[in-house]
């Protein structure tokens, strides 16, 4: 802790608000690509306009093509890496949010907005730490590099082109977990199936792989039906030409937390397999319910396994089903470190009888020492603000982290906090947001700047 850069802090807290909210108000959801837009123009406004706020913060900037941004200040001959995201999930249905998704409303000391704790929120704090440092006139004895990235919620497309185009740093870390120090990730696996045959239905579901599936909405093409869903999904039937669409509502979560939402896709093939389907329709949905039915971990087909980087966890995200078949669907497992990549592929793979493989994205395990540099010193910064030690963590969420190897996630989620990230309602504490703010100039200082 250093009292001059507390104080410029606490001296810019309006700043730090106001500089969230404007980012915020940018619906930065990957779109279509565009000229010096690869992920949208949408992202790329949120990228340029951050930029912006930091070159005139008096730092040195580089957009590197719209895939990512570099903040630049300090000197020495490694660097020390943060690395945040100023991409968002999509909000889903709007009708789940108390406030509009991107108006960064402040309600009882709150904002709510997507992208306000992942990862905007925490994107914000780690620029003004380090102007709070560079105000405070604190010698480096390593560069420090923000790193903007704009693809990290959908194939990390910008760490993929930064990793092509420029130089790792040494060391880094990524303020889009929890806190004290998250030193052990799960590896995941993201692949997209199809299945092509004529059919009589047509679904939709999800918004991303690593989103529970909120929504679904499917058309039968039977008449007159009553269906019925099991207790906290909502259904709804409406008779349409040929048929009904049934829509079922539930709840959006992140991936790697299932359990915190409630998956209507799965909800959906419960519904589906009460129906007098036929031919491959009915092969279909019997294969996903029997296979998948409402479990989060993979139990029905030999998945379920844990060690002490976690439980494996497997969500269906996205469903795209029409007179074609199945144009694409999407699966995000979540797996520990005793099972491959290969070992959860292989296994969908003999499940999934008839489905054909079209891609699959693939973040392996990630591990860094509590011993090392890194680790220690961000659990002792820690616990110097905290007035409290805690151990490091294990996740099944996948941050940036894994891009290099000495690297680990800090932050910003508090222990015991509220998080409804992926979900309605996102929100940050006002309180939480400057708390990062410090908590993260703490880290910059005891790894980039002289004793």
């Amino acid at each position: 802790m250093n009292t001059k850069v507390d104080a410029y802090i606490k001296e810019h807290e309006q700043d730090i608000i106001k500089s969230l909210q404007d980012v915020i108000r940018i619906p930065s959801v990957k779109g279509e690509p565009a000229e010096g837009a690869p992920f949208g123009k949408d992202v790329k406004r949120a990228l340029t306009h951050t930029l912006n706020l930091c070159k005139e913060m008096g730092f040195e900037t580089t957009d590197m093509e719209g895939y990512i941004g570099c903040v630049d200040f300090g000197e020495g001959e490694e660097t020390l890496g943060i690395m945040c995201h100023l991409d968002v999930v999509p909000e889903g249905d709007v009708n789940e949010w108390t406030n509009p998704p991107y108006a960064a409303d402040i309600v009882d000391g709150n904002m709510i907005g997507r992208g306000t704790l992942d990862d905007k929120g925490p994107a914000i704090a780690t620029i003004y730490a380090l102007k709070a440092i560079k105000e405070a006139g604190l010698k480096f004895k390593r560069k420090v590099r923000i790193l903007l990235g704009c693809d990290e919620e959908s194939g990390w497309g910008c760490m993929d082109y930064y990793n092509a185009h420029a130089k790792m740093p040494e060391m880094a870390f990524s303020p889009d977990a929890e806190y004290p120090v998250v030193n052990s990730e799960k590896g995941i696996m993201q692949p997209v199936f199809k299945h092509n045959f004529a059919s009589k239905i047509k679904l939709h579901a999800g918004t991303r792989a690593n989103v529970v599936a909120g929504k679904a909405v499917a058309f039968v093409p039977f008449e007159n039906i009553t269906v019925n869903a099991r207790e906290g999904f909502d259904v709804e039937t409406k008779a349409v030409d040929g048929g009904t669409e049934i829509t079922v509502r539930g709840l959006d979560a992140h991936a790697s937390t299932p359990e915190l939402g409630k998956n209507a896709l799965q909800a959906m093939f419960e519904i589906l397999a009460k129906l007098p389907l036929d031919g491959e329709d009915k092969k279909v949905v019997d294969i996903m319910h029997e296979n998948f039915k409402m479990e989060m971990h993979g139990e029905s087909i030999g998945l379920d396994k844990e060690d002490e980087s976690g439980r494996l966890t497997l969500n269906l995200g996205v469903m795209d089903w029409n007179e074609n078949g199945i144009d694409s669907m999407s699966i995000d497992v979540r797996h520990p470190v005793v099972l491959s990549g290969d070992d959860v592929l292989n296994t969908l793979k003999n499940v999934l009888k008839g489905f054909e493989v079209v891609s699959a994205h693939v973040q392996n395990s990630h591990f860094v020492p509590k011993e090392s540099e890194l680790v220690s010193k961000l659990l002792d910064v820690y616990a110097k603000r905290e007035g409290v030690y805690r151990e490091p963590l294990a996740i099944g969420g996948g941050t940036y982290a894994r891009c290099i190897d000495n690297a680990v996630a800090f932050g910003c989620e508090r222990p015991g906090s509220v998080v409804l990230i992926h979900m309605p309602n996102e929100f940050i504490p006002i309180e939480d947001l400057l708390y990062d703010t410090y908590m993260i100039a703490d880290a910059i200082i005891a790894l980039a700047c002289e004793e």
